[in-house]
């Protein structure tokens, strides 16, 4: 008889009658069949381009004239044989081309089923937008971090990415950008429509921060039943129609508007001093131009600046003195993280609540190391849905969740709290490290 069971690393005798497999749960199948979709994907994409370039081949053999025309034809067939429209057709042989010709290594991603049809879809749109020298450095950190994020958090550190890589032209785009600012109404169903706003981020992010803390200031009133959509609704056409908040509760007359500003403290003062790959950052927002940065941080008193400076004079816990942040942490703690904690959620840090990671009630202390901000939702769950969400030790603010099937789910902050220690020299003075 012939024993071709593998040994067993430890030195046991391995008996393959009694070895039992891992058995997926539930979460495992789901996965699986997300894998699938994913390598499902590729094969589609793959064939679509195939599909494309034979048809170009064909009708160029066969004389056939104007190229729009034909890729209009390739259009119209791939939408009738798939039964969607012809702009999705187009969406998919774009994405088709640009991954098979230029990004191999995000199709290979996808294929492996490592990142998502989504997660491809939105790396084309991005990266295919930025200069072409940019492209092999910013396609390797794409596919990276593709790999590593869900889809929003992709999403916008990609966006990210490619601003600070191309930051040296940022203040040109923004400024040419922003000369197509505009105002425009769509009509909807039920005599209902759409005011579109077309205008600088930080502005219309503004503009949602004050209307939101208003709308709260109402809402919490005695008697009030409208939501809170409804309520921001309302104050944005009082305040455009009327001109003023005369007619609102004096808890929300005097709301104005809140936007935190990151920038690099020197560049605040000489432009030599700008690191072209460290711009100035809003939160909630991203990379905005330095000139803009300067504007925000000329002295109104309504903008909250936040200098990136080694003399900084932190708050950093209060230990078991108080439950309630001090002012200074709770704004540390959500400067750090940016947005909420939670695994993809992009919530602004703003809009979220402050949480111990190890509770009040267990003996937390409410300290830098022990406070996240986490959106309601979030919060709710970390609370009473059996996850166990823990602060990593030394990480600078990551926190780890571990889910009720076991898996583990690693959220970064977007910045770091800097440092300081100091070390002996070899003199035996003390010198900075």
């Amino acid at each position: 008889m012939i024993d071709d069971a593998p040994p067993d690393p430890t030195g046991a005798e391995w008996d393959a009658v009694d070895h039992v497999p891992p058995v997926p749960d539930a979460v495992d199948l789901v996965l699986e069949t997300a894998a699938m979709m994913a390598t499902f994907a590729a094969e589609r994409l793959v064939r679509v381009d195939a599909m494309r370039r034979e048809m170009l081949t064909d009708a160029a053999a066969r004389g056939v004239g104007l190229r729009e025309v034909v890729e209009r034809s390739i259009r119209l067939e791939l939408a009738a044989g798939m039964r969607i429209t012809e702009y999705a057709a187009g969406r998919l042989i774009l994405q088709a081309e640009a991954l098979v010709n230029r990004y191999p290594t995000a199709l290979d991603a996808l294929w492996g089923g490592r990142i998502t049809e989504r997660h491809a879809e939105i790396l084309v749109d991005l990266v295919d937008q930025t200069d072409g020298d940019l492209r092999p450095v910013v396609i390797e950190r794409a596919v990276a971090l593709a790999e590593a994020e869900p889809v929003g958090t992709f999403r916008r550190g990609l966006r990210d990415l490619i601003a600070r890589l191309e930051s040296r032209t940022l203040e040109q785009r923004h400024a040419a950008a922003a000369a197509d600012r505009r105002i425009s109404v769509e009509a909807g169903a039920d005599g209902m429509g759409s005011l579109l706003l077309y205008a600088p981020i930080v502005e219309l992010h503004a503009i949602h921060g004050r209307v939101t803390a208003m709308a709260k200031a109402i809402t919490a009133g005695d008697g009030e039943t409208r939501t809170l959509d409804q309520v921001r609704a309302d104050i944005v056409a009082d305040l455009l129609i009327d001109g003023s908040t005369d007619h609102t509760p004096a808890s929300a007359s005097g709301i104005r508007a809140s936007v935190v500003v990151t920038v690099p403290v020197l560049s605040l003062f000489d432009d030599e001093a700008a690191s072209p790959g460290d711009p100035p950052v809003v939160e909630g927002v991203g990379p905005i131009p330095l000139s803009r940065a300067r504007e925000l941080c000329g002295g109104d008193a309504k903008w909250m600046r936040v200098l990136t400076h080694p003399e900084t004079g932190m708050v950093l816990s209060v230990g078991r003195d108080r439950y309630e942040p001090p002012a200074a942490l709770r704004r540390l703690v959500r400067w750090r993280a940016d947005r909420c904690m939670g695994p993809g959620c992009g919530m602004p840090a703003s809009r979220c609540e402050v949480d111990h990671q190890i509770r009040w009630v267990d003996q937390g202390e409410t300290a830098l190391e022990n406070t996240a901000p986490l959106c309601k939702g979030h919060h709710l769950v970390k609370d009473n849905g059996q996850w166990k969400v823990t602060q990593i030790p030394g990480s600078g603010g990551a926190l780890e969740w571990i889910s009720p099937t076991g898996r583990r789910y690693v959220v970064q902050p977007e910045r770091r709290v800097p440092v300081f220690a100091s070390s002996r020299s070899f003199d035996g003075s003390d010198a900075p490290f």
